[in-house]
């Protein structure tokens, strides 16, 4: 006899998969790129100052802001997914 899966457990599994993906690249950019790689990135520049540098300094917060963007919309989607989206629960509350 074939498992039906709870469509419980696989929202949550869809959920923390994303969040993994979502917490590697911020690993990536908060600490290879930004402290390991610095001294190979800075034989490039930008604007005058090194890679390495901008990229700490500047860089990172735009990769950061651009990942909050992304999580809003592939997080809509699951929940749309797994029909747990909020549209539901504000119709309830103005009724």
């Amino acid at each position: 006899m074939a498992k039906k899966k709870d469509p419980d457990k696989a929202y949550w599994r869809a959920i923390l998969k994303m969040l993994a993906v979502f917490l590697t690249i911020w690993a990536v950019v908060t600490f290879l790129i930004s402290i390991i790689f610095v001294e190979s990135l800075n034989t490039v520049s930008i604007g005058g100052y090194p890679l390495g540098f901008w990229f700490a300094q500047q860089g990172s917060i735009y990769i950061y802001i651009a990942l909050i963007f992304i999580y809003v919309f592939v997080i809509g989607r699951i929940d749309k997914k797994y029909d747990v989206h909020e549209e539901e629960e504000e119709k309830e509350a103005k009724s």
